[in-house]
């Protein structure tokens, strides 16, 4: 289940003065949910780039906040700098990380932009994914003339998106801003074993969506060879979506190639990767590994490994972490220093500047057990149940990663991955499931402790329960659907799985029956009790349902275990 998580680089035309630049980023950890993971100035071009992450709605809330502290903290009347701009906040993008598509973020775009024409009178443009104008999915053209030429608002193709249309006093000060929603962008070194900028360049050249110009003879310093037009020629790279040079890094003393990959939906970092590879063998050079500057989502690593483990046709139905550490050896990424995912990574930053939550999946298995059987009543039965449910799904996971990679069955291990990822997924959903069921459980103790002195107090204690009930009906109830689609994976496991392990698919069957039974339990306690008698008599007829369909499932799959076991 992916966590919702939205990304917002903001750029601020304040890149000296860092009491402004604190002032303005500070604005971002006031909304909950909201971590701010980076603050990048720089002097020379009077910028600052600010990068947070969080749930959408909320990133967006602190995206607000910042545009409207920028605008009341800089004026861009006295503001000098090398790099293009137009406003105090210059450009705002929305990158979706996990949870939340292209489309949902350039709607959030657009929606921000409005309360920002509406609310602050800063007008501006929308870009890249949010556009709406083909012209102006390019940020240059929408920034074109800059601050300076912020009367082009007024005239006709240069009405802004949102907000007023003309150069008023209050737009002097604040300037003239472009929000849009793009794919994450990686900035990406490949590490070479040579010291030549020369040959690191031809490299790049080759791999660049921008190609090189077309010379004669030597395809560096030639003449450039010219169209009929007199414009030079140009023979495209390889690789779209991409950006890159070739350069020499003293502080390791290798060359490299610097690329900047502006779409990972068009080219992701493994493809870059490889191609380096190619194009580099084809120059005598060898790539020895590679470096991401910044942070990158997990997703960038996950599709990594799978891309190397369909190579090696093993199994992708793995935990995330073994993933984690494949996609780094694979790609080199210890080669020039120790490459910290939990640094690196977005998800993991995140979870990181969260601090430590305590969660029941991340006990030791001793402290678990010794927890629930503790006088406190959580975690009980139902937490106990997803955690049935998910050793069932692991059981069968692991029943068919060993299927794929059975000695003599190399031509099903497609196959065989195809059920291990789907008994992953169950696994993890289930795992989530541990925790949420504690959860459910502790926010009925705490409406049952919500005040009821008068009338209006007993109504939202009332509601509270209410509320609480619900949720501690439903998640019993997910643990229990759950668990019994895994069953699925068990009877194929037990079916055309590895034969010296059919009994642990026989196992993981028990498992996932107790986890329906001891969820339905759950669901029908908190079900007795609740006011919408029709909403309580559609729960209990479900567990009924869900219970004989595991115990039927549970049954076929011990007999398939049994006739396997009978003597022949």
């Amino acid at each position: 289940m992916s966590q919702r998580l939205l990304e917002c680089v903001p750029n601020i035309s304040e890149g000296r003065d860092m009491d402004k630049i604190r002032a303005i980023a500070d604005v971002v950890e006031t909304i909950e949910g909201v971590k701010l993971l980076d603050i990048d100035p720089g002097k020379t071009t009077n910028r600052t780039v600010i990068t947070f992450v969080g749930e959408p709605e909320a990133v967006c809330e602190a995206a607000f906040l910042l545009i409207r502290k920028a605008a009341e903290t800089i004026d861009m009347r006295r503001h000098k700098g090398e790099h293009p701009r137009m406003g105090a906040t210059d450009v705002c993008p929305l990158v979706p990380i996990s949870g939340i598509s292209m489309e949902e973020a350039a709607e959030m775009a657009r929606q921000l932009g409005k309360r920002v024409g509406a609310e602050l009178g800063i007008p501006g443009y929308f870009y890249e994914s949010a556009a709406t104008r083909p012209e102006r999915k390019n940020l240059a053209h929408c920034r074109s003339g800059e601050y300076e030429g912020l009367e082009k608002l007024s005239k006709e193709g240069w009405e802004p998106d949102f907000g007023p249309a003309y150069f008023s006093e209050s737009v002097k000060r604040t300037g003239a801003m472009a929000i849009g929603a793009r794919d994450f962008l990686v900035a990406y070194n490949v590490n070479l074993n040579t010291t030549s900028t020369r040959r690191a360049n031809a490299i790049a050249f080759d791999i660049r969506e921008a190609g090189r110009t077309l010379r004669e003879g030597d395809s560096l310093t030639g003449k450039p060879v010219l169209s009929e037009d007199g414009e030079p020629l140009r023979v495209p790279g390889t690789l779209r979506a991409v950006k890159g040079i070739g350069w020499y890094i003293e502080e390791y003393g290798i060359a490299q190639l610097s690329l900047n990959l502006t779409n990972i939906g068009v080219t992701p970092v493994h493809v870059a990767f490889e191609e380096a590879v190619v194009k580099a063998a084809e120059r005598g050079v060898r790539v020895t590994g590679s470096e991401i500057v910044g942070l990158i989502p997990k997703r960038v690593l996950l599709e990594a490994a799978d891309f190397y483990l369909r190579r090696q046709q093993r199994s992708l139905g793995i935990p995330e972490a073994e993933k984690i550490k494949i996609a780094v050896r694979s790609l080199g990424l210890n080669d020039l220093q120790p490459f910290d995912a939990s640094e690196k990574v977005i998800e993991y930053k995140l979870a990181k500047l969260e601090g430590s939550v305590s969660l029941l999946r991340d006990k030791t298995l001793r402290d678990f057990v010794y927890e629930t059987a503790s006088e406190s009543p959580a975690p009980g039965g139902g937490s106990v149940s997803a955690l049935c449910g998910a050793l069932g799904a692991s059981l069968a996971t692991m029943v068919a990663n060993l299927s794929a990679h059975k000695r003599g069955w190399d031509e099903r291990w497609e196959e065989f991955s195809g059920w291990a990822v789907k008994g992953m997924e169950y696994a993890s959903e289930l795992l989530e499931m541990v925790d949420k069921d504690t959860d459910a459980f502790n926010t009925i103790m705490e409406a049952f402790g919500l005040p009821k002195d008068s009338d209006e107090d007993k109504k939202a204690r009332k509601e509270a329960i209410a509320r609480a009930t619900k949720v501690a009906i439903e998640i019993p109830m997910k643990v229990a659907e759950l668990s019994l689609a895994s069953m699925e994976v068990m009877r194929v496991m037990a079916l055309e799985g590895n034969p010296n392990s059919i009994t642990d698919a026989g196992v993981g069957a028990l498992c996932a029956r107790t986890a329906v039974i001891g969820a339905c339990m759950n669901a029908r306690v908190n079900a007795k009790d609740y006011e919408d008698k029709a909403f309580s008599e559609g729960v209990l007829q479900a567990c009924s349902k869900l219970e004989s369909e595991a115990e039927s499932r549970e049954l076929e799959i011990r007999n398939i275990v049994a006739l396997n076991l009978s003597p022949k």
